[in-house]
């Protein structure tokens, strides 16, 4: 339950910001996830959020690029300033990360 949980708050977080739509729906997201082909977004957020101490999760996204699943995240400090944190949506490897310009 406490991943479903996740899977919603992470869907409802990026349909809240508007800022991107997935290209994931929220039931394949769960199938996905089920499968074992994601990991749990839970442990995916603390990734990103690692590489930016202090930051928040401003939205969220799961996305199909050429047969590989990415998490995007966009990140704010307490000043405004806004990262872009990608990782493999699979292995939690992070494939960018960028301050939003």
């Amino acid at each position: 339950m406490k991943t479903m949980n996740a899977v919603f708050a992470t869907l409802a977080l990026t349909a809240i910001a508007g800022f991107a739509q997935a290209d994931v729906g929220p039931d394949e997201a769960v199938r996905l996830l089920k499968a074992g082909t994601v990991m749990d977004f839970e442990a995916l957020n603390k990734a990103a959020l690692l590489k930016h101490p202090g930051t928040t999760i401003h939205s969220t996204e799961l996305e199909n690029s050429y047969g590989r699943y990415i998490y995007k995240t966009e990140l704010r400090d307490a000043k405004g300033v806004e990262w872009d944190v990608d990782l493999d949506a699979k292995t939690g490897e992070v494939l960018k990360d960028k301050q939003d310009s």
